[in-house]
């Protein structure tokens, strides 16, 4: 096992580091990171960056607008935020287990004198108020699960940078998940900085495995890092895209997530359809069940029938074939 220690604060740059070590060291069977962005909103892979920002205070602040690879909902991070990431290989099938990559934060706050708890799909919680959100990418045998650590968090500046003005958005789209939310260090009996909470988790994670190394990236792996911030990261077209304009708008809440489903429908077929929404996946290309999708009827009964000869769960992981046929049609 190895751990890094990313001193970098651009969101961008955090977030394609993070995908090559998911994707890049995989000679590495573990692989623990720890880095802190300046203010920035990290919206999940398949979300409508429209209806989860206030763009226009976000742009008059200057906090980043960053879409990750894993699902889930959009999240702040600011310098007094700690996020954490854990790359393990893992066998198909393990259904986003988030609460054992969990277990080493809950591990550290209660050695800091703080009892903390999982609770629901994928938070941790200290008295009942969420202090961290967590989120995982499935791809080839490989699982990276990150968590966003509410340290000294600006939470009024999370609160306005994450809301929805009425006037901007009508439309019933799938939003993140607004949970009461807290940060640690209130609830820490002595006071530290995000930077010594950072040491004591780290801490944690070597004494839990005591081979585990530094590594140190070389210049090339450097230059792929920066060559894939400024490809895909550091664009507007990935990180925003288009708003998408539709028919049909659906939105739907299960256990397994939020669902917004955008369909143009002609003569009762399935011209074109996009999915959105906080949901996981093994699968992360949603264009393929997309495209096998028009073309079909939008009845219940054609699209029930269509998605049953689909690998759907790859794609929505716990959604059952009722609920992803009624998230699509009545």
């Amino acid at each position: 096992m190895i751990y890094i220690v990313n001193k970098s604060n651009k969101p961008d740059y955090n977030i394609a580091l993070e995908e090559y070590c998911f994707k890049n060291l995989l000679q590495h069977e573990k692989i623990f990171i720890l880095w802190i962005n300046e203010p920035a909103i990290i919206i999940g892979k398949h979300q409508n960056a429209f209806e989860e920002i206030n763009a226009d205070y976000v742009k008059k602040h200057n906090i980043n607008v960053v879409r990750r690879i894993s699902g889930g909902g959009a999240v702040y991070h600011d310098l007094n935020n700690l996020n954490y990431t854990i790359i393990s290989n893992e066998e198909k099938g393990v259904d986003f287990d988030f609460k054992t990559f969990s277990q080493p934060v809950i591990d550290t706050l209660k050695e800091l004198g703080v009892t903390a708890e999982f609770s629901g799909r994928n938070d941790i919680l200290i008295d009942g108020k969420k202090i961290c959100g967590n989120a995982q990418a499935y791809i080839k045998g490989r699982i990276m699960h990150h968590g966003c650590l509410l340290f000294n968090t600006e939470l009024s500046v999370l609160a306005k940078a994450l809301e929805i003005p009425k006037d901007i958005i009508s439309s019933n789209a799938t939003k993140s998940v607004r949970s009461a939310v807290d940060n640690i260090l209130p609830n820490l009996p002595n006071k530290i900085s995000v930077e010594e909470f950072a040491n004591k988790l780290l801490a944690h994670m070597k004494r839990k495995f005591p081979a585990m190394k530094e590594y140190t990236f070389s210049q090339q792996e450097l230059a792929e890092i920066e060559k894939n911030r400024a490809s895909k990261f550091g664009t507007w077209e990935w990180n925003w895209g288009k708003s998408p304009k539709f028919d049909i708008n659906r939105h739907s809440r299960y256990t397994a997530g939020k669902i917004q489903v955008f369909a143009n429908v002609k003569n009762s077929m399935i011209e074109n359809i996009k999915f959105y929404g906080t949901f996981f996946g093994n699968n992360s290309n949603l264009e393929e069940i997309e495209n096998a999708l028009i073309g079909v009827r939008y009845t219940y009964t054609n699209i029930e029938n269509k998605l049953k000869d689909l690998n759907f769960n790859d794609y929505f992981a716990g959604f059952s074939l009722e609920e992803l046929t009624k998230a699509i049609v009545d």
